[in-house]
């Protein structure tokens, strides 16, 4: 017995691919008998006709590569997908140092390493970016002072 065209609309009416369409073994000749919308509605209500439910694709092994990344791991160049600059975009890179040079230079002022006017002069220069680091900047200070 061909229940194709019983198939096609089934999966027609239930919205889903003719593959996932199942027919319950015990009722396949009221299936058969089906052959208007309305019948095969009937059927679906009565649970001679259901459809099997999706397959999803499983995140385990993606889990488990992202647990991997949060420890370091996989990150090398071979690994890498993307500019420098796409991974950390310029802006952040400048804010992460100007950030860290203002926090040395105000500290460096309570701690009375260097005075107010000479904290300005200092201020001024890491903001025209003279200053690669935090290292730098005391390097730079030291060499002021002698």
């Amino acid at each position: 017995m061909n229940l194709l065209s019983q198939k096609n609309l089934a999966a027609k009416i239930m919205k889903v691919g003719a593959t996932r369409v199942q027919f319950n073994p015990e009722r396949l000749e009221d299936v058969a008998g089906a052959l208007t919308r309305e019948d095969i509605r009937g059927l679906i209500k009565s649970g001679a006709i259901n459809a099997k439910q999706k397959k999803g694709n499983s995140r385990g092994r993606i889990r488990f590569k992202n647990e991997q990344k949060a420890k370091g791991r996989s990150k090398g160049h071979g690994n890498r997908t993307g500019k420098k600059t796409a991974r950390t975009p310029p802006k952040t890179k400048w804010i992460n140092k100007i950030r860290a040079l203002r926090n040395e230079l105000r500290k460096m002022r309570d701690e009375k390493v260097i005075e107010p006017g000479m904290y300005r002069k200092l201020y001024l220069q890491a903001k025209g970016n003279l200053f690669q680091s935090r290292r730098h900047l005391r390097e730079s200070v030291k060499r002021m002072k002698r």
